[in-house]
């Protein structure tokens, strides 16, 4: 018994769903499960470093003040391992935060692959400074 042409149908348009999540999904960092406290604790003793993974424009229109910042496409393209530990120091944990919590999944798996202990923050930017961070002066 064969299944009839909607079902067919059906089972081909998920199978095709399925791969294309497969496809797209080939992220292995997740989403830090330290609290914004901690988060915030850490970086205030020195122990943490807060990088904005967000692009040039969304820097310029507010960041944190204790931010540093590396674009996630900046990261894509490749960026020298000198001026990686220029920015960023191997011995501290690094949070990383983008405007939805998506873009820093992909920042922290590019940097994972450099030594670095990378903890994506699932909160954006806004909830950031909902939640206390201070945003830099403009």
């Amino acid at each position: 018994m064969t299944a009839s042409f909607p079902i067919r149908l059906l089972l081909s348009v998920l199978f095709l769903i399925g791969m294309c999540c497969m496809a797209t999904s080939g992220l292995t960092a997740e989403h830090t499960k330290d609290s914004l406290e901690t988060v915030k604790k850490a970086v205030a003793d020195n122990k943490a470093v807060l990088l904005d993974v967000r692009e040039k424009a969304e820097w310029d229109q507010g960041h944190l003040r204790d931010a540093k910042f590396l674009a996630l496409s900046a990261l894509r393209r490749g960026v020298k391992a000198e001026e990686l530990a220029r920015l960023l120091p191997k011995d501290k944990v690094i949070y990383c935060h983008c405007a939805s919590g998506r873009r820093c999944l992909q920042a922290a798996d590019i940097l994972k692959k450099s030594g670095y202990d990378v903890r994506p923050l699932k909160a954006g930017y806004d909830e950031l400074v909902e939640s206390g961070f201070a945003p830099a002066a403009k």
